[in-house]
């Protein structure tokens, strides 16, 4: 069914305010969470000497933003969910860009790599190619894309207040080859569990130069 733009305003405002609403039980809820996994999947594909200039797209209240900038990379976060964005700036030091995933404003060619985990999935898969098309025109040539997802088998719509779309790896994968990106690799989490057991699809994606 197409979404009109009614449709998509309501998707993003009821999802941004269902995490408005519960920012620091997500910030607590989250914080001990071993993402090092995918952050090193992002960093370890980046081609060229450290250090690089990272955007950590859906931020959040900026747990992983503040390994980047430890790190001695420069870090940008951006989040749609205001109290995210001042959490985020509060605790990493970074600068940090309130947008929502619908409506970005990234400059041209100037991220190494962007890392998208547990945030992509809020986009409706009808404005997907846009969505990537936009995060491939903020990489340089030859950057990367990191991704993390819960995965699905295509289906999408509300569950528990927010809006989500749960792809599978075929599908994923051509919706991100469609925008411009060459697979690197792909791996589910956590690590070292049965798959029924690994709900999070992760990629990483390499921008055409």
């Amino acid at each position: 069914m197409l979404l009109n733009p009614e449709d998509l305003n309501q998707i993003s405002q009821r999802t941004l305010r269902h995490y408005e609403d519960r920012a620091e039980e997500f910030r607590i809820g989250t914080l001990d969470h071993d993402v090092s996994q995918n952050i090193a999947a992002l960093l370890d594909n980046i081609q060229g000497p450290p250090p690089y200039r990272i955007l950590d797209f859906g931020c959040g209240p900026g747990r992983d933003l503040r390994v980047f900038a430890a790190r001695g990379h420069q870090a940008i976060g951006l989040d749609g969910t205001s109290r995210f964005v001042e959490m985020a700036r509060e605790d990493s030091g970074c600068e940090v860009w309130h947008q929502d995933f619908l409506a970005l404003d990234l400059p041209a060619a100037s991220f190494d790599g962007i890392y998208a985990n547990a945030s992509l999935f809020h986009v409706p898969s009808q404005e997907l190619p846009r969505v990537l098309a936009d995060l491939r025109a903020a990489l340089k040539a030859g950057g990367v894309l990191f991704t993390s997802n819960p995965r699905g088998s295509n289906e999408e719509g509300w569950n528990r207040g927010r809006y989500g779309a749960y792809h599978d790896i075929d599908t994923w994968r051509g919706y991100v080859e469609r925008a411009g990106f060459t697979e690197i690799t792909h791996y589910y989490r956590p690590a070292g569990l049965p798959r029924d057991q690994q709900p999070w699809l992760a990629s990483v994606w390499r921008a055409a130069k």
